[in-house]
């Protein structure tokens, strides 16, 4: 074992000068002088590989230092690692260049920090690695020890013997134990099919793997929860409440006859089921991979209009970024990623919409429990920007709101838009027989609970307790993925893909077939010590789970490797409907699939929508007795001062494909009004641009979600024209964010109003929304977040009529199209 210490030179130490500032004015202190090394433990490693690694690899000749050893006697420091398990990227693109350059397989190098303090104190000390340690993702490391990671053999998997022999009590204490995300009700119906239909008691492996496929991230079981009855309260909008809900009762009975039971989810597809009953949404593509948005549009490649599949994805990791800000937000433009590129769809085109509290709020004042606004903040923005750049993705449009509501939980959305000609996509129902091949990424412990951390309500002990819940993403291994998926020789042996989102092998294979026999053992692992029940439901950011006929195993397998991508055969499809899955030889899991396709014991309701505040939500906050003063105080509030400090983290250029760059004009200061990028032909040119913007505004939620919700769809369309598309043929997908709802009536009451007003405009204008996603545990003690009904508009348009937002010459007219409110403050759509 060799340890090397690298430290940049004073002249290019960036990390260390920012360091120093970001800690004199959060913590208010003067400090001296920052240094930051970095530390690499090398293992089964010669002199001459170690030669390689220190000038090739883990250094650069003109801007580092590099030290055999490091006095620190005397002197005030502290060191940090990331905890076992967690992604390494520094580590493991270190050990992949060793690799290339001497050819040994064998050197593992594990990464830490020393920061070296002057002009500061014992209790100084204290406070700066409370400040920088975040106890979810890293730990202090001891310089005198040195160890590789720690690989323990795990035991089989826990059978629960007397589990159905437990009462209600018993149940609700056993759900408490495991910290388990699913309902009493749950529980007690699983009970009742292990007892009638197994005749036999669970394994941790299959009450774990049920806890998952049911949970709210993974099956949106909040929306799927039956509304029995809806009463609306008296007030001053309730007849317009209850005229938006008459519409969607019409609406349901045309579509499907009301056949489906009302839900949240029927609500939030009720127009698109409508318009396409009526030959409206021929554009949209059906089938059994329902990822991502995705329609079918014209593409111009030389003058020549070609066929071709757009998709369009939205994605939250509220809870993730919450405590682990970095990583989450991270896994959160990655999360989005996927779901296009596993539909083999190119992704060149991102926006990225948070939500944050007081970021200037003192260090002190920080709620027990929470880490600091301006911690969260900077921290999500570094990891959003990280894993775009990172993998050549293009973010041409970022936007931060501020609302004391999101310090209950953070506010982290990545919107994503991909592209593929047709002829390359294949889908098709996969049959017994065909093989399951696991591509991609290794898996570890990082990722174990992400579906269900992300469905509970974030608590005071969430901080320390829920490390193995957040990932950090490997955004090369990605790109790798979208490389290979762009060759239809490749895409074109794909039956059927699905990406291992939340609930890792469990959730990304099992939903492939119907009947699946899964060997664990055969699953690449990051380190060995992983239990079965880890295997089943870990989520990975870096994998796919393809279903390929047995004949073209092999072939794939070999495209895979010229890509550098591990590709392995894990499971096949069987026809006894039943998901299996098999560990060290014996079966772990074996559930019926119908069973699994219950989602869970069926939750109802009755809600009652609230009435609404009398107070006009459009009322001028700003204060001040003369037009300048009002015009500076405005351009003070947070939500309409300059983020380009923020927007410049992300490369909005990737790609060459940017149409409009997130400012412009003559000194690069206007903002645009969304994204738009050339469609990515790979050959010739394209004149063809897709549009991406959003709406929303948290203010006018919090005094009506139904209202909030209306203006939201209204301000996505407005932009689209703004930017120069055309509002007929737009889609959306909505983004969902409401406080814990539990078995609170009025709580219940939000989503609904707010879906009731997304359903109003969708259906006046004669546009739907294809598709959304709800993240329901916006929660932590006593704060909540504001009702938050994002949307998310799309459309196509020739580069040629894009407008940009900036003024283009003296003497040019500015004009106001004024819109005025219905009495019932309502867009006015006519």
């Amino acid at each position: 074992m060799f340890r090397i210490f690298v430290e940049k030179k004073e002249e290019f130490a960036t990390e260390a000068t920012s360091l120093a500032r970001d800690l004199n004015e959060t913590l208010n202190l003067s400090l001296e002088k920052v240094r930051v090394i970095n530390v690499y433990d090398l293992f089964d490693i010669n002199e001459e590989e170690l030669k390689i690694a220190k000038e090739n690899v883990l250094s650069e000749i003109v801007t580092d230092h590099v030290f055999d050893s490091l006095d620190l006697a005397h002197q005030t420091y502290f060191a940090v690692e990331f905890l076992p398990g967690q992604y390494d990227q520094r580590a493991d693109s270190a050990e992949q260049c060793l690799r290339l350059l001497s050819e040994n397989e064998r050197t593992t190098i594990k990464s830490g920090k020393i920061i070296l303090l002057e002009g500061v104190n014992e209790e100084q000390l204290v406070s700066i690695k409370a400040y920088y340690i975040n106890p979810i993702e890293m730990r202090e490391k001891n310089l005198l020890e040195v160890a590789k990671n720690e690989e323990n053999v795990p035991k089989d998997v826990v059978i629960y013997e007397d589990f159905n022999q437990l009462d209600t009590l018993g149940l609700e204490n056993f759900l408490n134990e495991q910290g388990m995300a699913m309902t009493l009700e749950d529980i007690t119906f699983i009970q009742a099919y292990f007892k009638n239909e197994e005749k036999r008691n669970p394994s941790q492996t299959e009450l774990k793997v049920l806890d998952t496929y049911w949970s709210d991230h993974c099956r949106h079981t909040t929306f799927e929860t039956i509304i029995k009855k809806v009463t609306f309260e008296k007030g001053r909008f309730q007849e317009s409440l209850e005229a938006a809900f008459h519409t969607y009762l019409e609406m349901r009975a045309d579509a499907h006859e009301n056949k489906k039971p009302m839900t949240l989810m029927d609500m939030a597809t009720i127009n698109a089921r409508q318009l396409r009953k009526h030959g409206l949404l021929d554009d949209v593509e059906v089938s059994e991979e329902i990822n991502a948005c995705s329609v079918y549009i014209d593409v111009d490649v030389d003058g020549v209009k070609e066929p071709w599949l757009l998709q369009f994805k939205n994605e939250t990791h509220n809870h993730p970024t919450e405590i682990e800000p970095f990583g989450g937000a991270s896994t959160c433009i990655g999360g989005a990623i996927r779901d296009p590129l596993s539909g083999r769809a190119y992704v060149y085109q991102a926006m990225r919409i948070s939500g944050s509290g007081n970021i200037l709020e003192k260090i002190e004042d920080t709620r027990v429990g929470k880490l600091p606004q301006k911690t969260i903040s900077k921290g999500a923005t570094h990891g959003n920007s990280s894993y775009g750049n990172q993998i050549g993705l293009a973010t041409s449009f970022v936007r931060e709101i501020f609302h004391e509501g999101y310090k209950a939980k953070h506010l982290e959305t990545g919107a994503v838009v991909a592209a593929a000609p047709l002829k390359n996509v294949v889908r098709q129902s996969p049959l017994p027989g065909d093989l399951v091949i696991l591509l991609g990424g290794k898996t570890g412990r990082d990722g174990v609970g992400g579906a269900t951390g992300s469905s509970k309500a974030h608590k005071e002990d969430s901080i320390t307790t829920a490390s193995s819940e957040v990932q950090k993403g490997n955004a090369p291994t990605e790109r790798k993925i979208q490389h290979l998926f762009r060759d239809e020789k490749v895409t074109r042996l794909i039956k059927k893909c699905n990406d291992f989102g939340a609930g890792g092998v469990a959730v990304a294979i099992g939903e492939l077939a119907d009947g699946l026999a899964i060997n664990l053992d055969k699953v690449p692992v990051k380190y060995h010590g992983l239990n079965g029940t880890e295997l089943a439901i870990s989520e990975s950011q870096e994998r796919m789970a393809v279903v390929v006929d047995r004949n073209d195993a092999d072939q794939f397998i070999t495209y895979a490797a010229e890509e550098n991508l591990e590709a392995v055969v894990v499971a096949y499809v069987t026809n006894n409907h039943r998901l299996i899955m098999s560990w060290r030889g014996k079966e772990i899991v074996n559930l019926s699939r119908n069973f699994l396709n219950t989602n869970g014991a069926k939750q109802e309701i009755e809600l009652i929508v609230p009435s609404i505040s009398q107070d006009n939500p459009f009322a001028s906050q700003v204060t001040g007795t003369t037009f300048k003063e009002k015009f500076l105080n405005n351009l003070k509030q947070d939500n309409v001062a300059s983020l380009q400090g923020m927007i410049e983290n992300f490369d909005a250029s990737i790609g060459a494909g940017t149409v409009l760059m997130p400012f412009g004009g003559k000194y690069q200061l206007t903002e645009q009004e969304g994204s738009v990028h050339k469609i990515p032909v790979r050959h010739g040119n394209t004149n063809t641009t897709s549009l991406l913007t959003y709406g929303y505004n948290p203010f006018i939620s919090s005094f009506s979600p139904f209202h909030g919700a209306a203006y939201a769809v209204v301000e996505s369309i407005a932009k689209i024209t703004a930017l120069g598309g055309n509002w007929q043929g737009i889609r959306f997908s909505f983004q969902e964010y409401f406080k814990r709802l539990e078995k609170d009536a009025k709580r219940w009451g939000e989503p609904f109003s707010a879906l009731l007003g997304a359903i109003q405009m969708q259906k006046e204008f004669g546009l739907a929304a294809i598709g959304g996603k709800d993240s329901m545990s916006g929660s932590f003690e006593e704060l909540h977040v504001p009702p938050t009904l994002i949307s998310f508009a799309v459309q196509t348009q020739e580069a040629s009529k894009i407008k940009s937002a900036e003024l283009k010459h003296a003497g040019n007219y500015i004009y106001l199209i004024k819109h005025t409110p219905k009495a019932d403050f309502m867009p006015n759509v006519e």
